[in-house]
């Protein structure tokens, strides 16, 4: 029988708030950053200089595409490039445009948690590339793995960009690649982005913008709480606060609360009280090197095939077959 409490947690969204800001530390899923407002604001993170990672990629992607297109394959019978986070599919049209112009026999996949990133690429892409075979779909990229299961007709390209593996802590990112390792088939292939590591202060100014795009990006979470869950969140009592450990890798960012309050959420029926200077951590931006990734190869059954930079060697874009599954 359902209770009161499971009615008012009927959704991801209400499930993953109430479990977050009960938790010690809390948190919040950056996945839930992308709506309408905060697809702009990436957007407008993207354009910023001090975010180097799209203009390396849109650099990788522009210098190799001939190489890459090589690798994915042109045999009779084609193949499906299924894109997880997809977003506004700008980098993507690189390698999409080159494929057309080459009469390329493929279908592009796009794949977002983002309804609107979504409608708004597939829109884009009919209107630039008419004749272009494309089949969008909304979703988290663990629900989408258990349909790519089906799809065995022909070879399956996996693309991954912009490092949203980065998202993921090592544990989890091990088993997102072991879950894309199994719906593998012998010829299908993996393309994925990591951004590595370099000059810490380079890796901090890219997620600590003076403009405060990225500030807002991240309150976004606060701002979607209020809107779809009647939060009465106050954003100007939170900074965002951004670390990089250059050991691990690992970039975090954090909204820091600046006085003691108390939030209200009325679809949760919830209070929750905050602590000058508690935080809630909200992103988690993974840096890697060749050691790092040959490991994650190693755990998830992966083994590369290609990779590419670009011309400072600030991210590459590995190509990843299927390969032995063992532990050191």
């Amino acid at each position: 029988m359902e209770t009161t409490a499971s009615k008012k947690l009927d959704t991801a969204f209400k499930k993953d708030v109430y479990d977050g800001l009960n938790a010690c530390p809390k948190y919040l899923h950056s996945k839930y950053i992308y709506d309408k407002r905060g697809d702009r604001l990436f957007q407008d993170i993207m354009e910023m200089d001090e975010y180097y990672l799209t203009n390396c990629e849109f650099e990788i992607l522009d210098s190799h595409k001939a190489a890459i297109t090589e690798c994915f394959g042109n045999g009779p019978s084609g193949f499906d490039l299924i894109e997880l986070g997809a977003g506004d599919g700008k980098k993507t049209r690189v390698l999409l445009d080159h494929m057309v112009q080459n009469n390329v026999n493929f279908t592009y996949r796009p794949i977002d948690i983002s309804e609107n990133a979504v409608n708004n690429l597939t829109a884009n892409i009919y209107k630039d590339l008419p004749g272009l075979a494309i089949q969008p779909e909304v979703g988290e990229y663990f629900q989408v793995l258990k349909r790519l299961q089906k799809y065995n007709k022909r070879k399956k390209v996996i693309m991954v960009l912009g490092s949203n593996i980065g998202n993921l802590p090592h544990p989890r990112a091990i088993e997102f690649l072991t879950r894309l390792a199994s719906v593998l088939n012998n010829k299908d292939l993996i393309f994925m982005g990591f951004d590595q590591k370099k000059d810490p202060k380079v890796i901090l100014d890219a997620y600590n913008d003076p403009a405060g795009i990225t500030a807002a990006f991240n309150k976004n979470l606060l701002h979607r709480i209020n809107r779809e869950l009647g939060g009465d969140f106050d954003l100007d009592k939170f900074s965002h606060w951004e670390t990089y450990n250059p050991e691990t890798g690992t970039a975090k960012s954090f909204l820091v609360a600046q006085e003691d309050m108390e939030v209200n959420i009325e679809e949760l029926t919830l209070s929750i009280k905050f602590s000058k200077w508690e935080t809630i951590h909200t992103e988690i931006s993974q840096k890697y090197d060749a050691n790092t990734i040959q490991w994650l190869c190693n755990e998830s059954g992966l083994q590369i095939k290609e990779q590419y930079t670009d011309s400072r060697e600030y991210y590459r874009d590995y190509i990843f077959c299927k390969g032995s599954l063992f532990s050191f």
